[in-house]
């Protein structure tokens, strides 16, 4: 029988914040790590630390096997066709420069399109930004609608034939919605582009079939799927990652070295320059596997009530402006929101003094604060190992600072 409570398997969640206990609403920033990938990380370090994928004694031969098991088990979590579409990068971040540095550079030209979304993330923004200007591409934006979610008519009206890439992110950081992605890449395939899609806000909340979606490229960050930080994912499509050239260049990613000339590995060691985060690596696959074992009906089962009692909360606060999704059905984890008349930067830090830990700023997400008209906004997100104390704090703590400030 499944728990209930996962609390107990987070030992951050005990901790007191201003003699207050801790109430951690920052998931989408980061999520806090379960004892087995604090094991894990401890585990290894102490026992099979070694370097990967070069030493033939025993030691780095386990490294190895534990390092490449764990790119197996990242390919069945996304449902990838073959284990070597899938590496590791540092972060989400750091995959979707990787794809704007090799797919980008090698295939967008001068007067090709590039869509992204008015919701992206400054990581899936910023590097087709960089590329439209090094390339003199075109850079074009699909809207919202009313209620906060992608403007598929919109969408049909911005990829065109003249489009090379779309990028998209699978859920937002700020408006609480996950997004059409099979929709938008039928679109986009028919146009003959691409579709890249930043993953980082959806892998620890539903399943992941990269197949089913047809992305040409999925990133995400270990460190937002209760993984460890400075570690990331890349999936591409076969077919794509055999047209590429590296991005980074030195040990490990190498077959042969001339004096003048250099021939490659084989995908993926041709796309993992250096020694890896072999530490990171074990750490997200303990944390896959952790996951896993809650299972996604499970998370969504306990997130969601958690998500239904922040909306229905705030809904009742004289003064509070929500963004995204209306209907509680549409509105996924992550709740932006505004108190008139104060800073989120006031609201946070007064939230914290009861020890409620929210985000409040841009979200890195600025050209999207500017379609709302805002500068920033306060933003509660939740986990599975979150309750409806928590929720019952952060509102009471809400509460408390609106009287505060007298507004």
């Amino acid at each position: 029988m499944k728990k209930l409570n996962y609390r107990a398997d987070f030992p951050i969640l005990t901790t007191q914040i201003n003699g207050e206990p801790l109430t951690y609403l920052d998931n989408a920033a980061t999520s806090q790590k379960p004892q087995a990938v604090i094991d894990a990380l401890t585990h290894y370090y102490t026992t099979d630390n070694a370097n990967v994928h070069r030493g033939v004694y025993t030691l780095a031969a386990k490294a190895t096997d534990q390092y490449e098991a764990v790119r197996d088990q990242v390919a069945a979590f996304l449902h990838a066709a073959r284990r070597e579409e899938v590496f590791f990068t540092r972060s989400a971040t750091d995959s979707l420069n990787w794809v704007a540095q090799t797919y980008g550079d090698q295939f967008v030209t001068a007067g090709d399109e590039i869509v992204v979304t008015v919701m992206e993330h400054h990581s899936n923004l910023v590097p087709w930004q960089q590329l439209a200007q090094r390339k003199h591409a075109t850079l074009k934006y699909i809207g919202l609608t009313a209620d906060g979610q992608l403007d598929l008519a919109d969408a049909r009206r911005q990829i065109t034939a003249k489009t090379k890439l779309v990028a998209v992110a699978h859920a937002s950081n700020v408006l609480g919605v996950t997004n059409p992605v099979a929709t938008i890449a039928k679109l986009a395939h028919a146009q003959g582009a691409v579709v890249v899609v930043d993953g980082a806000q959806a892998v620890a909340h539903v399943p992941v079939d990269v197949q089913t979606l047809d992305a040409d490229f999925y990133a995400f960050s270990g460190h937002k799927v209760y993984g460890p930080t400075g570690i990331g994912v890349l999936y591409g499509k076969y077919a794509l990652l055999e047209q590429l050239t590296p991005a980074q260049f030195g040990g490990e990613m190498i077959s042969d070295v001339d004096w003048q000339t250099t021939e490659f590995a084989a995908i993926p060691a041709r796309f993992e320059a250096g020694t890896p985060n072999i530490a990171g690596v074990i750490g997200l696959g303990a944390a896959l596997t952790y996951l896993q074992g809650v299972g996604f009906d499970a998370v969504q089962e306990l997130e969601q009530p958690l998500t239904d009692q922040l909306l229905t909360g705030l809904s009742q606060i004289d003064g509070v402006t929500v963004y995204g999704p209306r209907a509680l059905a549409d509105h996924g984890p992550v709740v932006a929101f505004n108190l008139a008349h104060l800073h989120p930067h006031d609201v946070a830090t007064g939230l914290d003094m009861a020890g409620v830990e929210v985000r409040a700023g841009h979200h890195c997400a600025q050209p999207l604060m500017r379609y709302l008209k805002v500068t920033a906004t306060v933003r509660a997100s939740v986990g599975f190992y979150n309750n409806s104390t928590d929720v019952e704090r952060f509102l009471t703590a809400l509460q408390a600072v609106k009287e505060f400030f007298h507004v």
